[in-house]
């Protein structure tokens, strides 16, 4: 089956909105062997959504629209599918009550608008209501092509199409997708495929695809069978084998990221840990706090920037500032020994470097950064090189900062 994806909304077109439904979207139906060839945004416009829809079914058998279900008279989804399918629209009494509903628990009156979201097609249509919102979808499916209408808001689009769509399209394929995911860290996507390219070259089912994302790179296994269980069984030897080749730069699986994997470890470890930043700016720090939990283990923060900060806080000796700057494998040791043993933490880590865009020098270029971990008793430094912008240095330095840390945690307990 081939699928096209269609947002409905001005507001997305703008840019004014991120579309985050099209990618939600891609990533299920490609579970369910289901290939996407094409996507698009359409403005509230009549004829431009009759047009995007009525040419997305000249090469799809499946699309799939979100927005234009509201109470407005620019909300046209269902209005010009409806045209498609040559069908007519009527009231469903369930729908309009469930909108009541909806208006009473939030304390609001309904407007007598809000009553255009409950007319659904009077054949061929499945109504799925919408426990999360006012406008509930829709699917047609007549002359072997089916639209899936979605409301705009991913609150909604999300609970209805994994409870609803979701199982509606499952039972009308004879396979099933399941892809399992490896993170790395440290290895970029071309050192990465370099490493594993005769893996990749060797598969067929499963796919291996390799992709880069903020910093790290991604292993997407991909396995065509029957069920999950066939899935699992294609799947486990190819990423076994993966994860050998990679070895410890394979930091964790599925939907998950470096701070919270590190977060865990030193919960799980109960290792208390101090931060000490410079050039990240508490960026380390405002990572690992996302995870709850993490007070148990999490000490406190600094951002030390000045030379005296380093010095009244820190204890870093004015002599190592003078004889090496504060862009230094020194400086950074003595910053990371001196958040531990000032916090009382048992892990000290501390960055600084040159983010740029000025203050850069020959010997000390944008973009250079220590980062210094006191671990076990002992502080240690690592120089880095990175390019970008300011921002992307910062970020860049926060992740290797705690890949460094994760390792640590990992092998050297």
């Amino acid at each position: 089956m081939r699928a096209e994806i269609i947002a409905v909304g001005t507001e997305l077109l703008l840019g004014d909105i991120l579309n985050t439904n099209a990618q939600f979207l891609a990533q299920e139906l490609a579970t369910l062997g289901i290939e996407v060839y094409y996507q698009s945004v359409v403005g509230d416009n009549p004829q431009r959504l009759e047009d995007t829809i009525f040419h997305a079914f000249s090469r799809a058998d499946l699309v799939i629209t979100t927005g234009g279900l509201g109470p407005t008279e620019d909300d046209l989804t269902k209005e010009t599918a409806v045209k498609y399918f040559g069908e007519n629209l009527v009231l469903d009494e369930k729908a309009l009550s469930q909108i009541q509903v909806f208006f009473d628990r939030i304390g609001r009156e309904m407007t007598i608008n809000n009553k255009k979201q409950a007319f659904v097609p009077e054949n061929n249509g499945v109504v799925l209501y919408n426990a999360n919102g006012t406008a509930p979808g829709i699917i047609i499916e007549k002359n072997e092509k089916i639209i899936v209408m979605l409301p705009g808001p991913p609150k909604e689009v999300v609970p209805m199409f994994q409870n609803q769509v979701k199982p509606y399209l499952a039972k009308k394929q004879e396979y099933t997708f399941i892809s399992r995911i490896l993170r790395v860290a440290s290895v970029g996507e071309s050192a990465m495929e370099m490493l594993v390219k005769d893996l990749i070259d060797a598969q067929t089912n499963p796919t291996i695809a390799p992709y880069a994302k903020d910093g790290e790179a991604i292993l997407r296994i991909t396995a065509k069978a029957k069920d999950e269980g066939e899935a699992k069984s294609l799947i486990d030897p190819v990423a076994d084998a993966l994860k050998e080749r990679l070895g410890k730069s394979v930091y964790a699986e599925g939907e998950t990221n470096m701070e919270t994997e590190v977060a865990k470890l030193l919960v799980a470890q109960k290792k208390t840990i101090a931060v000490a930043e410079s050039c990240t700016g508490g960026e380390i720090s405002s990572q690992l706090i996302r995870y709850p939990g993490v007070s148990q283990v999490f000490l406190e923060g600094c951002v030390t920037y000045s030379n005296e900060a380093k010095i009244k806080r820190l204890g870093v000796l004015e002599e190592t500032l003078k004889e090496f700057g504060a862009v230094s494998k020194e400086t950074a040791m003595e910053m990371a020994q001196g958040i531990a043993k000032t916090s009382g933490a048992d892990i000290g880590i501390a960055t600084t470097g040159v983010a740029g865009p000025d203050g850069g020098t020959e010997d000390k270029p944008v973009g250079l950064v220590y980062v210094g971990i006191y671990y076990n008793g002992k502080a240690e430094a690592k120089e880095y090189r990175f390019a970008g912008s300011r921002n992307k240095i910062r970020e860049r330095a926060t992740f290797q900062a705690l890949d460094w840390l994760r390792r640590k945690l990992q092998y050297e307990n």
